[in-house]
């Protein structure tokens, strides 16, 4: 009796650790639960909206060569379109306790970063700092040079002692001591070169990974995707907006009751929190889109199975 006592506890054992082995690892399985829903849908307040074209952008600022378009801004992170003079150069600088980053979508820009050697970083470049460390931009060549630069919201700007302040608005500034520096850890590195996404040699896919950011490099074939039906509404996020750049190609978005729309390379496309979205490859070639928001661990809350196929229960 004691003996098959033992193998029947032997076999409980055997099951469960069996079971959590077909668990991949870092995967959890999926349960249901209520999620928080407002019962009027969310709304995109200035100058976040849908999607920022970058034709229209470039049409608005034709024949300048220095100019700032604010094209998100929330809670959590704050973008600008830039544009900078070739022969321009920003201060040298640094932000206190938060992470910046850049994507370059035109011309040529030479960072010069504390720590790392200068380099010049072309179209498709993701360029990043940690906080404490000193930074400058300078527009190279001969045309000027484009950026998506984004920040934490809030950040604030210091300057070394041997750098002038850029002036702002209502502020002063008066001499501080410091001390410590961000590093590039968590797998953060100085900058992604692009075109070696695409080529496969670069097979990194979190830009960013930070307390308090996350970018993440998605990247497809839209025709190896599977079909999406209708009544797939995608998912939304309880705590967090989220917001894409356009690296390649086409993408395809459905937001909340908007129309599908389609966006293009360079475009920036914005979806509140607790708003339902789905992102999908679009066209019939290579496709990226750089997903932005304030969580490393953001939840996605998706529909039951049952509610897009409603075959699947049965």
């Amino acid at each position: 009796m004691l003996s098959d006592m033992r193998f029947v506890q032997a076999l409980l054992i055997l099951t469960a650790v069996f079971g959590l082995l077909s668990i991949l690892p870092g995967q959890q399985p999926e349960k249901l639960a209520w999620a928080p829903l407002p019962t009027q849908p969310a709304t995109w307040t200035a100058p976040n909206r849908p999607i920022w074209k970058l034709s229209e952008l470039l049409a608005k600022h034709k024949g300048e060569r220095n100019w700032t378009e604010n094209v998100v801004s929330d809670n959590l992170l704050h973008a600008d379109y830039i544009s900078m003079a070739p022969g321009a150069k920003t201060a040298r600088q640094f932000h206190p306790d938060t992470r910046a980053w850049w994507i370059v979508q035109d011309g040529q820009i030479r960072f010069n970063i504390e720590g790392q050697q200068p380099f010049v970083a072309t179209k498709g470049y993701l360029v990043q700092v940690p906080y404490r460390n000193v930074f400058s931009m300078e527009t190279v060549g001969d045309t000027p040079s484009l950026r998506l630069e984004v920040n934490i919201a809030g950040a604030q700007t210091m300057y070394p002692i041997d750098e002038t302040p850029v002036e702002a608005p209502g502020i002063q500034f008066v001499k501080v001591r410091i001390s410590g520096k961000g590093k590039y850890d968590q797998g953060n590195k100085p900058y992604i070169d692009f075109s070696q996404v695409v080529a496969g040699t670069e097979k990194q896919r979190r830009f960013i990974a930070d307390d308090r950011a996350v970018a993440n490099i998605i990247i497809g074939d839209p025709t190896k995707q599977r079909p999406a039906p209708d009544t797939d509404k995608g998912h939304f996020h309880e705590e967090s907006p989220e917001f894409w750049f356009i690296l390649l190609g086409k993408m395809e978005y459905k937001i909340g009751s908007l129309p599908i729309f389609i966006a293009d390379q360079g475009d920036i496309v914005y979806t509140p929190k607790q708003t339902w979205h789905r992102a999908r490859f679009a066209g019939t070639e290579l496709a990226c889109r750089l997903a932005m928001n304030g969580y490393q661990d953001l939840l996605h809350d998706y529909q039951p199975l049952d509610e897009i196929r409603p075959d699947a229960s049965r």
